[in-house]
This record gives C-alpha cells, sequence and structure tokens, in this order.
C-alpha cells in the first residue's frame, strides 16, 4: 500500500471570460510604445519588430486588451533618402499577445496622418537666398530677408526612438475570444 501525500495540490484555474468573440471594429486606435529603436539608416524590410500596449483597452467594462500586451510587426515598405526628400517606411503589425502567452493574428499598421507612412518629408535646401523686402508703410525702407533656394540636400534617415508613444490603426476587425477577468 502507497501512502498519499498531505500537500495541496496547485489547481489554480484562471477565470476566463466566456468565449462568444469581442470585436475590435477595424478603424480602432491601440495605443503602443516601440520596444526597441526603429531607423532606416540600419534596418531592412521585412525585419521584425516589438511594440507594447501602454494602457487598457476596454469595451464598455470587459478589459479587452491588457497594457504590456506585446504587439509584433514587420517593416512592410521602406524608402532610402534622396535629394530633396527623406527617408521613410511603413510598418505593418501582424500579430497580438497578450501577457499570459495567448497569441492570435491580427492586421493593422502604426498610424501616421501621411497614409500610415513614417518620414518620407522634403530634406533641407541647399542653399539660402537672400532679398530685399521693401515695406509699403514705410517708403524707400527695405529689410533683408533670406528665402529656400530651389536645391534640396540629400535626404536624413529617418528614426523612432525606443520608448516612443505611437498609435496602431486596425485595417480588418480583430476577434478576441480570449481575455482574462481577474
Amino acid at each position: 500500500m502507497q501512502a498519499i501525500s498531505a500537500e495541496p495540490i496547485n489547481n489554480i484555474q484562471l477565470e476566463v471570460r466566456d468565449y462568444d468573440p469581442v470585436e475590435l471594429p477595424a478603424g480602432t486606435f491601440i495605443p503602443v510604445m516601440n520596444a526597441q529603436e526603429i531607423s532606416t539608416q540600419y534596418m531592412t524590410e521585412g525585419q521584425k519588430l516589438k511594440f507594447l500596449s501602454t494602457n487598457d483597452l476596454f469595451i464598455y467594462e470587459t478589459k479587452i486588451i491588457p497594457e504590456n500586451t506585446m504587439f509584433e510587426g514587420y517593416i512592410e515598405k521602406m524608402n532610402e533618402p534622396v535629394i530633396g526628400t527623406n527617408a521613410s517606411m511603413i510598418i505593418r503589425i501582424s500579430k497580438i499577445t497578450l501577457p499570459d502567452g495567448y497569441t492570435t493574428p491580427m492586421k493593422g499598421y502604426i498610424y501616421t496622418s501621411n497614409n500610415n507612412l513614417i518620414g518620407g518629408g522634403v530634406s533641407e535646401p541647399e542653399e539660402w537666398i537672400k532679398m530685399p523686402h521693401y515695406q509699403s508703410r514705410l517708403k524707400g525702407t527695405a529689410s533683408l530677408q533670406i528665402k529656400p533656394g530651389e536645391k534640396k540636400k540629400m535626404g536624413e534617415h529617418t528614426t523612432l526612438q525606443s520608448g516612443l508613444d505611437l498609435m496602431i490603426i486596425l485595417t480588418d476587425p480583430l476577434e478576441i475570444t480570449h481575455i482574462l477577468t481577474n
């Protein structure tokens, strides 16, 4: 006959919400922070990136995405700097991992008002032209002003510092069934 151990059994069961899916509609914004520096200078298209949610996301009283949820993505498109234009990139988000390890695919982008293009602005002028500006109220008086010349400098690389607050915008609805309630 074998002795039965009197040690307590650690059978902890996490309380999980019912399995009716909750759908976050396309166009939903999720605040995140990038986990590493991202730069067009030393990264390539397809390079994997990680982002962390900065606060809990609720629908009514239900916490849908908890703080510190990991979002994974990659650089979908990158443009090198050229004369007159700075470098740019588009970052696609493809996976969400909740703090308990549950993972599901998703479709979204790091949002910018420029069609999700990060960077890509006009580079600095190569020269400044001095020109007189005559005052209309003070006859015969002119002030010297400068204006940008037509030639532009070589564009610069675009860099997102680590820890920067960003937004993910969902491009397809995100259906979540696994949500912890405690």
